[in-house]
């Protein structure tokens, strides 16, 4: 009896979904809860499992077409896989004579440095050149998909293939499904709320000297280093408790404001920038922060992030400064009213105690919605946020 691969339910509110990479073909054998296909969505990827062992039929959906959930984009039939692909082998083995005239030039082996290769990734392998060890894999796990592949050996035909002087040539590629959903809650962001961008700029030297006196404590207690972004972390929540409109979001014609913080860190994924929240940031130590942020980062890279984790915050830092950016205005991540972006740290020249003395100097940002938040109050969060990190004791006096 044909069994129908259905698009499961990824999360409240998310009604279509992209499909990803077929992992098996038809004719494929696959075990119950094994991955048939990759699931995408705006804001993670995650896989079909096959609901019972056997192999594939059909393929209704191509992979980058979209599907809503519920949708039928395949079929199995059930049975025993392992015994149907021993008889399949046993059926279609060739003799001897014809491997001899007609076997084809192998595909690369199945794992790479980047992680396992999927099918299709093999086969364009095979078809570009291009060999495994040429190839990072971006998927769940480090899994080579075909778009690596595609990109690697365009990579490839630039350096070894430059184009004669002169040639105009373009590549179209579809938006993914996390491009077309960042691009849309971008211009969402700027048409419904009323954005203003407020600076300032904080001397890193105290926080720079505190890492220096009692990383190698730290590192032996925690077992991970003691980062910049916790410091902003900490410092957020103290300045978000004194002016409670920056972590309130406009809902309908009401103003809603929490006793809680949620605040989102941006990081770089493997698809793509994602904001995974860290829950009740005012309860965690600054390890528990670190912590945090490793595990996003490693997971983000992966495209192993859970919806649950990127939805939901009441705050956004986002830190430009690892990709050197020196200053910019960042946007609001909708319906939040504020963000905060970090930039580079630069030794400058300013007047300290009627002296001109060289220090560690960071651009800080503030993006606040005007709707709920007054330019005052976002000046004096900014305030408090860089005289916290200038002078850290006070997160632990709360003064």
């Amino acid at each position: 009896m044909a069994i129908e691969l259905k698009v499961p339910s990824v999360g409240e509110s998310i009604t279509e979904v992209q499909i990803g990479e077929w992992l098996k073909s038809v004719g494929d054998s696959v075990e119950r809860d094994g991955a048939v296909v990759m699931i995408e969505t705006d804001k993670v990827t995650v896989e079909l499992p096959a609901p019972v062992s056997g192999s594939i039929t059909k393929i209704l959906v191509e992979a980058g077409a979209s599907a809503k959930v519920g949708d039928v984009i395949g079929y199995m039939e059930e049975g025993d896989a392992s015994a149907k692909q021993t008889s399949a082998k046993q059926t279609s083995s060739p003799t001897l004579a014809q491997v001899a005239v007609s076997s084809p030039k192998p595909l690369e082996p199945a794992v790479s440095s980047g992680g396992h290769v999927m099918p299709a990734a093999a086969r364009a392998m095979h078809d570009s050149g291009v060999s495994a060890a040429q190839v990072q894999g971006s998927g769940p796990g480090g899994r080579v998909l075909k778009e690596d592949v595609q990109r690697a050996a365009s990579q490839k035909t630039s350096v070894s293939a430059p184009p004669a002087q002169g040639a105009r040539e373009e590549q179209v590629v579809p938006m993914t499904t996390m491009r077309k959903r960042i691009a849309e809650r971008l211009v969402e962001a700027q048409q419904t709320a009323a954005m203003l961008t407020t600076f300032n700029e904080v001397d890193m030297s105290a926080v720079m000297k505190l890492r220096k006196d009692y990383q190698d404590d730290f590192v032996k207690k925690y077992e991970i280093k003691l980062g910049f972004m916790s410091f902003f972390v900490k410092a957020c929540v103290d300045a978000l408790k004194l002016y409670p409109a920056i972590n309130a979001e406009v809902r309908g014609s009401n103003i809603v404001y929490r006793n809680y913080f949620d605040v989102g860190v941006a990081v770089g994924g493997g698809k793509g920038l994602v904001v995974p929240v860290i829950r009740n940031a005012e309860r965690l130590s600054f390890s528990e922060v670190e912590k945090a942020i490793r595990d996003f980062g490693n997971r983000a890279q992966k495209n192993a992030l859970k919806l649950e984790e990127l939805s939901g915050g009441t705050f956004t830092i986002t830190n430009g400064g690892v990709y050197g950016s020196l200053l910019s205005t960042p946007i609001l991540n909708p319906p939040q009213s504020g963000i905060l972006g970090l930039h580079g740290i630069q030794d400058r020249p300013i007047a300290l105690n009627g002296q001109v003395v060289i220090r560690p100097m960071m651009y800080i940002a503030l993006t606040y919605d005007h709707r709920v938040v007054d330019g005052r109050e976002a000046v004096t969060f900014l305030r408090r946020v860089k005289e916290t990190v200038e002078d850290p004791t006070r997160m632990l006096l709360e003064v």
